[in-house]
């Protein structure tokens, strides 16, 4: 198998990348959305925030078997690399995912990475490979999916009123795309507050949080054809930025949405505001963004408080990834 990276600017290496990405979601995971040769491109050249993982593909005689991700971060936790490693269903159990992954392991060593993360469908072929390359299963994230066709408006509407005398000391401000340059110091710091959720066994240190690092996913989000609705709580007396909810809305096919963070200040919590901020967001998008269909969301299996919202909310489970960690 000969290994190499993806060009985004090569038609022939986009679409070998998606036919390989499609054919593994189409046996592993039906759920999920068919990839596109834009969202390819995009995640290619922007990634999550401006600085995309490195792609590759696998070819045996030129045909495209197998595709991996190497993805690190500049701001935080240099000390890990999360490798992702895809094979055709029709290849597999012939050496070539494992040969992927050593490939890729054997960068993360030259860099001086010492830990190094995989994540896949919970099944036994997962557990398996994961095992087989001497790694261990740290966490559980589970990928809900949200119907607003099924939605019951009406309960939706007692939820909100009832939590609204509970957060009668802040306002709801939409925010739609770009934030304003003087917000962003705030809204790192509001983003920080991610950190409290669960990380399990993980190998991770806190995320890092800087007003340019929310421009940069701002602006990565954008390139890539996302229309991002925030939704702020903001404390009245102070003018404190207290909680966020973050939604994208695909505009390839704008059907699709999905939920990014959420998250809620220390110091601001019990009062409901993260209920509020998803409900908010579900009215603001019936109002302007009428045709979005779903909203994918991803928890920790073992963040009771926010699953408790989402279920509220009517997200239903549609798939599990185990993360496993190692050595280098």
């Amino acid at each position: 198998m000969i290994v190499s990276p993806v060009d985004p600017s090569d038609a022939d290496d986009v679409a070998d990348l998606v036919a390989v990405t499609n054919a593994v979601r189409a046996c592993d995971s039906p759920w999920e959305h068919l990839m596109t040769a834009r969202e390819a491109v995009g995640e290619l050249r922007h990634g999550w925030e401006g600085r995309p993982a490195a792609r590759f593909l696998g070819r045996v005689d030129g045909v495209p078997v197998a595709t991996g991700s190497y993805e690190t971060s500049a701001y935080d936790n240099r000390h890990l690399v999360w490798v992702g490693v895809l094979v055709r269903p029709d290849h597999r159990r012939r050496g070539h995912g494992s040969a992927l992954f050593t490939t890729l392991r054997d960068r993360a060593r030259a860099e001086g990475r010492t830990s190094i993360g995989i994540g896949g469908w919970d099944a036994t072929t997962t557990v398996a490979f994961a095992t087989a390359q001497g790694l261990d299963r740290r966490a559980v994230e589970v990928n809900r999916r949200q119907w607003l066709g099924e939605l019951d408006r009406a309960a939706l509407a007692a939820a909100y009123d009832g939590a609204r005398p509970h957060a009668a000391g802040y306002e709801l401000v939409r925010v739609l795309g770009r934030s304003d340059d003087a917000d962003l110091p705030a809204l790192a710091a509001m983003t920080a507050a991610i950190n409290d959720a669960p990380t399990d066994d993980l190998d991770i240190e806190d995320s890092v949080f800087a007003p340019e690092r929310i421009r940069a996913y701002e602006d990565a989000q954008a390139a890539r054809g996302h229309l991002l609705h925030r939704v702020v709580a903001r404390e009245i007396a102070t003018g404190a930025l207290a909680g966020h909810s973050v939604v994208a809305v695909d505009g390839e096919r704008p059907s699709l949405a999905e939920q990014h963070d959420t998250s809620v200040v220390a110091a601001h919590r019990g009062h409901r505001l993260g209920l509020l901020l998803k409900l908010e967001m579900l009215r603001w998008l019936a109002e302007t963004q009428p045709q979005v269909a779903t909203i994918d969301t991803w928890n920790a299996e073992s963040n009771d408080r926010m699953i408790g919202v989402n279920e509220l909310l009517g997200y239903r489970v549609v798939g599990r990834e185990l993360a496993f960690q190692g050595r280098v």
